[in-house]
């Protein structure tokens, strides 16, 4: 059985026939130290073996293996950093390039850089969430083109709204990242299977319909679903908690990757899904408190 998670039951180590003592799915190795860290066979020279010529992960394959050892909290950390470090250099680099919105006039070139942003990270987004084998490269390009679409997107708030919409919405966001964080640990939150099934169901519903009403809106029929009135309001409360759920999700697959032993390179999966998360409460809150701010 596999985690309901899109993002993480791709990964080659998230399958296993057992559950754990929180009647969650477990990870290959099953609670076992990672073959490859501080077991005879790997670490003690002396032990190695020739193997057999062309076989992958042996001398003479071609690709010799690289063994980094097992997701560690500080791997995940430094992977996260480069992440989000990605997007907010992207959305200050788009922010101070795209051209001054003057008389109410917006530029082509700012529209442009919210729309392929916007597309090209949905795109990659995808990519990542089912790709088998998680790819640091696409991971880092994601990040890219999140932070072209969230600088320009910013930057029509901030000159539509003001009052410090955009900076609330920044602080807003990390504050939900620690106070979520904290919720989790002070109240061991557990993950059960129904509570994922939840959570991704809602979550694709969301990703349904933005673009059903992406759709509309090119036939002059938009539904107002997340504009700024009434419904608007309503989808951007039901985005911003359904953005916590996400980051219980993704502390959950840090802590149970980490206690079984995932392979080092799973930690560009929970940065990617980390990031996903905060991008989701960032955007959400921007709406409301434009919302807030336009009343």
């Amino acid at each position: 059985m596999q985690s309901n998670n899109p993002v993480f039951r791709r990964s080659e180590e998230f399958h296993a026939s057992g559950a754990n003592a929180y009647g969650n799915q477990t990870y290959a190795g099953n609670g076992s130290a990672y073959q490859g860290y501080g077991q005879t066979g790997y670490s003690d020279p002396a032990t190695w073996g020739t193997g057999t010529p062309g076989q992958p992960g042996q001398p003479g394959a071609g690709v010799p293996a690289v063994d980094r050892g097992p997701m560690t909290i500080d791997s995940v950390v430094q992977k996260t950093a480069v992440s989000l470090g990605l997007v907010i250099v992207a959305a200050l680099a788009t922010w101070v390039l795209t051209p001054d919105i003057e008389n109410g006039e917006i530029s082509g070139g700012l529209v442009a850089a919210v729309t392929l942003g916007s597309l090209g990270a949905f795109v990659l987004s995808m990519v990542n969430s089912f790709k088998r084998v998680i790819s640091p490269a696409l991971v880092m390009a994601f990040a890219v083109l999140e932070g072209i679409a969230l600088g320009a997107l910013s930057k029509l708030f901030d000159v539509q709204f003001g009052d410090g919409v955009v900076s609330g919405a920044v602080i807003g966001t990390f504050a939900a990242f620690a106070g979520t964080l904290a919720a989790y640990k002070v109240f061991n939150i557990k993950v059960g299977n129904k509570f994922r099934m939840f959570v991704m169901a809602a979550v694709f519903g969301m990703i349904g319909l933005s673009l059903m009403e992406m759709v509309l809106s090119m036939f002059g029929a938009s539904i107002g679903l997340f504009g700024f009135g009434t419904l608007g309001m309503l989808t951007a409360i039901a985005g911003l908690v359904l953005g916590v759920f996400m980051l219980v999700l993704d502390f959950d697959f840090v802590e149970q990757g980490i206690a079984n032993g995932l392979p080092e390179r799973e930690s560009w999966r929970a940065a990617f899904a980390m990031t996903v998360s905060l991008v989701w409460i960032y955007t959400n809150l921007l709406r409301l408190l434009a919302m807030f701010s336009d009343n």
